[in-house]
């Protein structure tokens, strides 16, 4: 079943050309600061469900994983 058969409306371009939806917004992690100033960003943020990401740094790639054991392991 369509979205149009559903009763639902599909938004077109100028040219009838049904649009895309826009990406969904990834919220901003959550922050706080230590007495240093430093910021704390909790690795359930970053990581968001997922047991990896990937981290740019000056041109390079960075892996983050968590381990079987909870820690955390950042490679090159």
């Amino acid at each position: 079943m369509s979205p149009r058969d559903a009763g639902q409306s599909i938004a077109t371009g100028t040219n009838g050309a049904a649009l895309a939806a826009p990406p969904a917004a990834v919220p901003a992690p959550q922050t706080a600061n230590t007495a240093h100033g430093l910021r704390i960003i909790d690795s359930r943020d970053l990581l968001a469900g997922q047991a990896s990401l990937l981290i740019r740094h000056l041109g390079e790639v960075y892996r983050l994983q968590t381990t079987r054991q909870g820690k955390l392991i950042l490679t090159k």
